[in-house]
């Protein structure tokens, strides 16, 4: 196996508290609402029949991008000057936070280079080149990339926009906890339900939540690919002996000196890990009973709800179904599969 490279100066985030994060997430929030959705926050009813109680879906793969991703990226590249954006903006993703860049960039003016693992979903890679920007696809794990795409961006002078290790795009995602808790109502939320991979979007979501006392926050990821569960179980970032997922956009190694990595082990009440067996049922439900379509990570968080379905009896659930962007081919295998 070859050696993974390292970065030029590795990445240089300072430590935030929740309450940080919070705060961010809603000066942020507003400014999102001019170039993105403002999705529902819907009750599913053949869901809350499996789960036994009342659930609530947070529907981001309703979102431009058919992703929570387009929240991040674009938090982060409104910080940037126009000569930034112009220079050129240079990010690694599985797929959804590059098309959050390549649209933010479109939207506001830009060029952006997009690294994407070679086993990218073909729809994310189209979508990535329709907004304009330039894909380079290389290797598998995403956290390698990170690594590749954040030494290009060095040598070349140009911003690194991360997935998940910055302050403002894990604020953008937590736009999403603002929305839930006016969403919400009075009636407010008992357990909230959130796929992870790097962690950027339990951060911010957990974040806002959390200044509420009572709510739980579950981390769901897929049991062959769960490097943040892994990393806060141990205290430090840790390499996991991952496998192939439905879930591709949560696949991939967390990036050393993660600033999620203290957020989550602060804010996640508990990890649920789901098999793909699991993950494809609950893409299978959502499709059946609701007919809408979200991809493998949202389909995670279903799992986990689904997988918890006794402990959450008499509770108000919400569940962030995170994006919507599956291929056909995708698709069409999970669901032939038993």
């Amino acid at each position: 196996m070859a050696a993974e490279p390292s970065t030029p100066a590795g990445p240089s985030v300072a430590p935030a508290s929740p309450e940080e994060v919070a705060e961010r997430a809603e000066q942020v929030a507003p400014l999102l609402r001019e170039h993105l959705t403002l999705t529902p926050l819907l009750p599913f009813a053949g869901l809350a029949e499996q789960v036994g109680t009342e659930v609530l879906v947070k529907c981001e793969h309703l979102q431009r991008t058919g992703s929570f991703k387009a929240r991040g990226s674009l938090a982060k590249v409104l910080t940037l000057s126009p000569e930034q954006r112009e220079r050129g903006v240079v990010t690694a993703s599985s797929g959804n936070h590059g098309l959050g860049v390549a649209h933010a960039l479109a939207a506001l003016g830009g060029r952006g280079i997009v690294y994407v693992p070679e086993t990218a979903s073909p729809v994310k890679v189209a979508a990535i080149r329709r907004f304009g920007a330039e894909v380079r696809a290389q290797g598998t794990d995403s956290g390698v990339l990170e690594v590749l795409a954040r030494r290009y961006a060095a040598e070349h002078g140009l911003v690194y926009v991360s997935p998940y290790n910055d302050l403002d795009v894990i604020a953008g995602q937590g736009s999403i906890g603002v929305e839930l808790l006016a969403q919400a109502g009075e009636r407010g939320l008992d357990a909230v339900f959130v796929a992870v991979g790097g962690g950027g979007l339990i951060s911010g979501v957990a974040s806002v939540l959390k200044r509420l006392p009572g709510v739980r926050v579950y981390g769901a990821s897929p049991s062959v690919d769960a490097a943040m569960a892994a990393s806060v179980a141990a205290g430090r970032v840790v390499a996991v002996d991952a496998a192939p997922t439905l879930s591709d956009g949560t696949a991939g190694s967390v990036e050393d000196g993660a600033v999620t990595l203290e957020l989550c082990r602060e804010l996640v009440d508990e990890w649920v890990l789901v098999d793909e067996q699991a993950i494809r049922a609950a893409l299978r439900l959502i499709i059946d009973t609701e007919h809408q379509l979200i991809e493998g990570a949202a389909a995670v968080a279903v799992a986990a709800a689904l997988a918890r379905r006794e402990e959450l009896r008499g509770q108000r659930v919400a569940i962030v179904s995170c994006g919507a962007n599956i291929a056909a081919d995708t698709l069409a295998a999970a669901l032939s599969a038993h």
